[in-house]
């Protein structure tokens, strides 16, 4: 993993150097045209390279003495103009050794570290709209943004992605080591909304064959590739021109119906859909007994049961229960 630079080494570098030599061109300047206030004690005589040398020295606080201001013009001007540009420079070669020697090496080190210890984090393959969606609707519902790792090829889509504080893996999400470095095996579930179907089914084959107990999301776009993509090792399959006709149908049976289905399906709705493990409190009671929400649905042994069915009047241990609940 690694952040991507803003700036391009090379013209970082070079504007540094620019700098320091606009400075030291600055000092040589005022000292040449000064050079009455300055005293060779080795030949009486200052020529241009004893101004060269003279600047340097002072500059790099050698000093040895053979060339001296005498005048007040010249020591007022090393004094309040040489030791500054002095002090500077050192600045910015420590800072220019920080920022290519120490903090690249510690960021590398940190980040390593990070992929090394990294777990329960959320991955997102596909950093487009509906991943940048999907990432916003995360972290409004309480995820920490720096544990969702961004897969994606686009420089942008990655910037922008730390930009929201995730961690970023350039790369190609296809690819066995793209998703091992992204410790796919260690995540908790998985996003993939590539923009192609056939490129997220690949995403998601890969992905189940690395993890196979990981929950992975995969958007599809055509409806002939929701089975596919189930066989390829989705968990969930989300059509979303499906799932806006299904709001759409809702609307000509009341104006209400497909805003309360866009309220339990964001965060910022009214009312809110939520899943969890039943609690030991609640095994033999019936599902409409529970007091956290209210219960629409339980799952025992991966199979459906409404509240209406027969299944639903017992809760036994380890059914998961959906509910609608308080934001």
């Amino acid at each position: 993993m690694r952040r991507a630079s803003r700036m391009p080494v090379w013209l970082s570098i070079a504007w540094r150097v620019a700098g320091v030599i606009g400075m030291v061109g600055l000092a040589i300047a005022v000292h040449w045209f000064d050079r009455a206030g300055l005293r060779d004690n080795y030949d009486g005589q200052i020529s241009f390279l004893d101004v060269v040398y003279f600047t340097m020295i002072s500059i790099t606080t050698t000093g040895y003495g053979d060339i001296a201001p005498v005048t007040t013009q010249a020591r007022m001007f090393d004094a309040l103009i040489v030791t500054p540009i002095r002090v500077f420079i050192v600045l910015l070669f420590i800072g220019t050794t920080y920022d290519f020697v120490i903090r690249r090496t510690w960021e590398k080190w940190r980040m390593a570290r990070l992929q090394r210890t990294l777990t329960g984090h959320i991955v997102v393959a596909g950093y487009g709209t509906t991943g940048t969606e999907a990432i916003c609707e995360l972290i409004a519902r309480g995820h920490d943004a720096g544990r969702i790792v961004v897969i994606d090829s686009d420089a942008d889509a990655l910037a922008a992605a730390e930009a929201m504080g995730c961690i970023v893996l350039p790369g190609d999400a296809t690819r066995d080591q793209t998703l091992m470095d992204a410790r796919i095996a260690d995540a908790c579930s998985m996003i993939v909304s590539a923009g192609r179907d056939d490129t997220s089914i690949l995403i998601t084959l890969t992905a189940r064959h690395l993890a196979p107990e990981l929950p992975i999301s995969v958007i599809v776009k055509a409806e002939d590739n929701e089975l596919p993509a189930r066989a390829a090792g989705a968990t969930t399959v989300i059509n979303p021109v499906s799932f806006a006709g299904l709001l759409l149908a809702g609307s000509c049976q009341g104006g209400h119906v497909a805003e309360y289905l866009l309220d339990l399906a964001s965060v910022s709705g009214k009312v809110a859909l939520a899943e969890r493990p039943a609690r030991a409190d609640e095994v033999g009671k019936p599902l409409s007994a529970i007091t956290t929400g209210l219960g629409l649905r339980l799952y025992r042994d991966g199979a459906p049961h409404g509240f209406f069915e027969d299944a639903a009047a017992r809760i036994e241990p380890g059914d998961i229960i959906v509910e609608i609940v308080r934001p």
